[in-house]
Order: structure tokens, then C-alpha cells, then sequence
């Protein structure tokens, strides 16, 4: 076996070293996020939403949309939006052509909680990941993208 041939091979147990790394690493950026994001009455998930929405424009989404746009799945999307109607950062229509369909959109009181918070969530990116230089954050952009394309082509295989 020729040296080259050494080099390219993979070590066993690589992948779940990686698996374990990315979900300590993801795991550790997402509480510092959690920590700011308390400060400001918010939990992770719902400041999604209100990204989310936010996104979407006046139109809005339907709540299911807006389910398949989080980064973490919640199983109880409904109440998860419960809570934040009641706290005015969102609103909720049934749609007269299709009573199936439940438009969600964020309100005033939610965009000005987002626009609060977008200056101290890009420090708070800049922060973490000021030790890496722009070349690496541009090639761990494309790796992590490139497992995220994975993942999404076997979910539609299993369709």
C-alpha cells in the first residue's frame, strides 16, 4: 500500500468522533445563544419563529410552514405559537378560502423585539467564532452544508 493510500484512508471510529464534536460544538453555541436570547424574554425556538416570520413578509406562513422552516423540530408547534400570540409577537388567521389553513405572522410588537436583538446576535456570532479566520468559516460553511444535503436527499429517498 503506497503512502497516498494511507493518508486518504479514513481512521475507524472517525465518524462518530465527528458526530460527537459537531453536536458538542452546536450544543455549546446554542446555549450561549439561549443565555442572550433570556435576557430579552426569548427562548431559542421562539426567536426562530420570529426570524421565521419575519422572512416571510406581511403574507405570513401557515403554521405548518413555519414548522418545517425551524432549526430543531418541536412536537408542539401549537402551543409553542399559543404562548407567543398571547404574548403579541405573533398573530393567527384560519383562511376564508381554506378553513384547513391557519396563516401565522409576526406582529409589530415581535419585529421590535427582533430588531433589538440583531446587533447584540451578530456580536454574539462574531464573538464565537472570532478565532477563525474567514477562509475557515467559509470551508466549515460548505462542510456543514454539504452534511446538511445529505440529509435531506435520504429524507426524500424515504418518501
Amino acid at each position: 500500500m503506497s503512502s497516498s493510500d494511507k493518508t486518504n484512508r479514513v481512521q475507524p471510529g472517525v465518524e462518530e468522533h465527528v458526530f460527537v464534536a459537531v453536536l458538542k460544538a452546536a450544543d455549546h453555541l446554542g446555549q450561549q445563544a439561549e443565555q442572550m436570547l433570556k435576557s430579552h424574554g426569548l427562548t431559542g425556538t421562539q426567536y426562530n419563529v420570529l426570524r421565521i416570520l419575519r422572512g416571510a413578509g406581511p403574507e405570513g406562513l401557515p403554521c405548518k410552514s413555519v414548522g418545517d422552516r425551524m432549526i430543531s423540530h418541536d412536537p408542539d408547534m401549537t402551543r409553542l405559537l399559543d404562548r407567543m400570540e398571547k404574548r403579541g409577537l405573533i398573530s393567527r388567521e384560519r383562511q376564508k378560502d381554506d378553513r384547513r389553513v391557519v396563516k401565522t405572522r409576526i406582529t409589530s410588537q415581535g419585529l421590535e423585539i427582533l430588531k433589538k436583538l440583531d446587533a447584540p446576535v451578530r456580536a454574539m456570532h462574531k464573538q464565537q467564532f472570532a478565532h477563525m479566520s474567514g477562509a475557515k468559516l467559509k470551508q466549515l460553511a460548505e462542510l456543514v452544508e454539504e452534511i446538511r444535503k445529505c440529509e435531506s436527499e435520504e429524507r426524500s429517498e424515504a418518501s
